[in-house]
């Protein structure tokens, strides 16, 4: 069964001088203020599109690697994924970097490299990405 998940944003302006507010409305657990200075030059205290994104990636590919690492054989204790997603205000979204660190027990670093490799490729979200360069970074803790 397919389910459809809902953001509104409200903005109200120009680009430059405007802001919103992005809700989610599917689970209604948070609303988050945005703007253009918030994306282009970074904010404290206000989201952006690529830090949402950035949160999509990470939660994605967490549970795509903790399902293949459990079908190996091999459950997750836990896995930490930080999805650093990069915006250039000149070209746009160039590229998202996953870090991650896990502690698995009983596989090997090669194993787990290419589990970890396998889960990118597959992730729907980076599937999603396909047109940017999607880089890993994967260690055992």
């Amino acid at each position: 069964m397919a389910v459809t998940s809902e953001a509104t944003t409200l903005w109200v302006g120009d680009l430059t001088s405007g802001a919103g507010t992005t809700t989610l409305d599917s689970s209604k657990v948070a609303a988050f203020p945005v703007s253009w200075a918030a994306r282009a030059q970074g904010v404290a205290g206000m989201t952006n599109p690529e830090e949402l994104l950035g949160a999509a990636h990470s939660a994605c590919f967490s549970m795509a690697l903790a399902n293949a690492l459990a079908t190996f054989g091999t459950p997750p204790g836990n896995l930490q994924v930080t999805a650093a997603v990069t915006f250039d205000p000149a070209e746009g979204v160039t590229g998202s970097h996953l870090l991650v660190s896990a502690q698995v027990h009983g596989i090997s670093e090669e194993d787990f490299e290419r589990i970890a490799a396998e889960a990118k490729a597959n992730c729907p979200v980076s599937r999603a990405l396909a047109g940017i360069p999607i880089t890993l970074e994967a260690n055992l803790a």
